[in-house]
């Protein structure tokens, strides 16, 4: 779940609102519905992340509400919900000694401005992170001073 947000640039609540039918292992990748008002796209599945999804699902097999359609479950059988999963984020943030408290958005943004410092396009950036509006996105570049490296007089 953790890998997914920071690949993937996902909020809590796209985290677990994703289903089975949202990920095409054969082919690669996942479909990611963004939430407010946001737009929905495709990314790729890389091969970690393949591995990963793959040693996921053969536990979830065993889970008693298997049949639902939500790739992360609450153990009622619903979507897990942002609530659980910032107390996860958060608990493992506290379990790595990171000192300052974590929390899901924390790796959506470390998307994004891992996106800028490997000098990818703001256009680029706001598509994959889903943004309407390009004035969310410039705060990821804005702040990559290496943007400037390149110039010369």
């Amino acid at each position: 779940m953790i890998s997914m947000c920071f690949i993937h640039g996902l909020r809590a609540s796209e985290l677990g609102g994703l289903t089975l039918d949202n990920i095409e292992l054969d082919a690669k990748r996942i479909y990611i519905p963004r939430l407010k008002n946001g737009l929905s796209v495709q990314h790729p599945l890389h091969d970690n992340e393949i591995i990963m999804l793959n040693h996921w699902l053969e536990i979830r097999k065993s889970w008693r509400y298997a049949d639902q359609p939500w790739l992360f479950l609450s153990r009622k059988g619903g979507p897990i919900t942002r609530q659980q999963i910032y107390r996860l984020i958060r608990d493992y943030g506290k379990n790595a000694n990171i000192q300052v408290p974590t929390h899901p958005h924390m790796l959506r943004h470390a998307c994004g401005y891992f996106l800028a410092n490997l000098g990818m396009d703001t256009r680029l950036i706001q598509d994959y992170l889903g943004h309407r509006n390009i004035h969310h996105t410039v705060l990821y570049t804005a702040s990559n001073a290496m943007r400037f490296q390149a110039i010369e007089f």
